[in-house]
């Protein structure tokens, strides 16, 4: 096992580096290039991927009194593939009985699987990608990097973190304690890792991979054993995942059952009984406020990870670009049809309307150049459905539907043309008054967005930032000039626990987070109750535990 830790050496010492230093570093490439993967493997994994469907995803050794299986991609087919199940009271003793044997290897040993599993996925992007794409419904360059390289750059970022805590302290001392004209006394004293348990990662749709491999590896690498619950619209990566996690493991000599899959159905799921089950130390959970809630009140007792929901806001005070914020802010709101935790929902604009490179333009104006934006993002078929992807839930459709009467309507959303057979939606973009209405104060996941008028840019900021301590919010953008406005904005959201934008206008987007520089979330307010990735979210997966003697004379 230690020869793992060895070949992957460098790279860990790299994402170390790039975690102190916080500037662009990633050790796997997010260009699906076949010059970097290989001239094969764009055909080579659309070929894997095709030849799991309709069938039964075989998972040697897993525990699986029935098998279950319901996915069905929003371009259209169902994918048909079945996986081994089990309650949640065999996946625990499963889990339970690996424990030992993961719990009592050594960090190195540990560390060196993560990062060969981590290496192995890298090498199966392509196929990845398309499970990815066919669960999630993101196009395919984008279920290529947030479900490959990005996903795996976090998994490795947790990989990191949870080494340099591990190894914060050392493994054996020697303690002298001066007596004065006495001998000291002198004790040997040794340090060892001790993990908490079983730790349970439930995934959500959307980002299957990328959001549930920071506490996969996290707990994996500090010896928790780890039940991967998917959610029942997206098996198939995580299933992938946990495929790779016990190929590995059994190939070291070490129980494959330190990684088990919880699958299950649409009406039967499985969560409920796993978070509440007494055997789980660790929750790592991404979904909804209302079932976080419910996480909370039923694993009290354990240590519970959360990335929720949140109403993300763009205020706009002022720009010497227009054009190219209402094209930056267009591709935030067509890109993944707004499906991301990190996508705006509000835009404040204040009434009187803003000063530009321009001339000075309306509310209306502003609103109406956004609208323009988005049209010309998405008028080529081609580029509108490598963007908009598809809608990963038919329940979103009907939001939609919902909140075309919450405000006026600006830019109606619409099925995207050539894209039959598929689920989708372009964004549908309100006007509402902030003095009239608080319909834009309640998160609407998906293409959905208010134009919102408020009496200037500080108003706009107060809002969302006070929607952001009482809803939750992940990001947040400010478009203006004075330099004055933009450091009070800079406090205001700090203080609401939100990441800071300020006048993006070119390849960079409000959505994106990039692994070893930006924290994903700050854990400061209701949308999450933990950070992608700082220290806290992996010093608490373990404990250190102590045993001493007194040194012979």
């Amino acid at each position: 096992m230690s020869d793992l830790f060895d070949r992957h050496r460098t790279v860990l010492g790299a994402a170390l580096q790039a975690a102190q230093d916080r500037g662009y570093w990633s050790a796997f490439p997010e260009i699906p290039s076949g010059k970097i993967y290989g001239e094969t493997a764009k055909d080579d994994g659309l070929s894997a991927y095709q030849a799991r469907l309709g069938k039964a995803f075989d998972l040697p050794g897993h525990p699986g009194a029935k098998r279950v299986g319901k996915e069905v991609s929003p371009y259209g087919p169902s994918l048909g593939i079945t996986y081994p199940a089990a309650d949640a009271d065999a996946l625990m003793a499963a889990s339970k009985g690996a424990a030992a044997a993961w719990g009592n290897a050594s960090p190195e040993a540990r560390v060196g699987v993560c990062l060969e599993i981590l290496a192995r996925l890298n090498r199966m992007s392509f196929e990845m990608a398309n499970a990815v794409m066919h669960t999630t419904g993101q196009a395919f360059a984008m279920a290529f990097q947030a479900g490959g390289p990005h996903a795996q750059d976090r998994g490795l970022e947790a990989v990191a973190y949870a080494w340099a805590e591990m190894t914060r302290t050392p493994r054996s001392a020697t303690w002298a304690k001066p007596q004065g004209k006495g001998e000291p006394i002198v004790l040997e004293k040794h340090w060892r890792i001790v993990p908490r348990g079983v730790s349970l990662v439930v995934a959500c749709q959307t980002f299957p991979t990328w959001n549930s491999y920071p506490g996969l590896f996290a707990s994996l690498a500090t010896g928790n054993t780890v039940i991967v619950k998917p959610h029942p619209g997206a098996i198939l990566p995580l299933a992938l995942t946990v495929l790779v996690a016990r190929e590995v493991l059994a190939e070291e000599g070490l129980p494959a059952d330190v990684v088990l899959l919880a699958a299950d159905e649409p009406g039967a799921e499985i969560t409920r009984d796993l978070v509440a089950h007494p055997a789980v130390a660790i929750v790592d959970y991404t979904g909804s406020n209302a079932f976080g809630d419910w996480v909370r009140k039923n694993a009290a007792m354990r240590d519970i990870y959360t990335e929720e929901a949140g109403v993300n806001s763009i205020v706009i005070g002022a720009t010497d670009n227009f054009a190219g914020m209402c094209a930056n802010i267009a591709f935030s709101l067509s890109l993944y049809s707004g499906q991301m935790c990190t996508a705006p929902q509000n835009i404040y604009v204040p009434r009187g309307g803003i000063e530009t490179d321009e001339g000075p333009k309306c509310f209306d104006a502003v609103a109406a150049g956004i609208a323009a934006a988005v049209d010309a993002l998405i008028a080529d078929q081609a580029r509108a459905a490598g963007v908009c992807g598809a809608i990963a839930n038919p329940a979103t459709l009907g939001r939609i539907e919902a909140a075309r009467s919450l405000g006026r309507i600006v830019r109606d959303s619409a099925p995207l043309p050539g894209a039959e057979g598929a689920r989708t939606a372009t964004p549908l973009i309100l006007a509402v008054n902030a003095d009239q209405t608080s319909a834009h104060e309640e998160e609407r996941f998906g293409p959905i967005s208010f134009v919102v008028a408020v009496e200037n840019a500080a108003e706009g900021v107060a809002r969302a930032a006070s929607l952001a301590r009482r809803k939750g919010a992940i990001t947040a953008a400010l478009y203006d000039t004075d330099d004055a406005r933009i450091a009070a904005a800079a406090d205001a959201f700090a203080a609401a626990g939100v990441n800071l934008s300020v006048n993006l206008t070119g390849g960079i987007f409000v959505n994106q987070s990039a692994a070893f520089s930006d924290f994903h979330v700050t854990g400061a307010n209701p949308a999450g109750n933990a950070s992608l990735t700082d220290t806290a979210f992996v010093a608490n997966r373990f404990r250190v535990a102590m045993w001493r003697r007194p040194v012979a004379a």
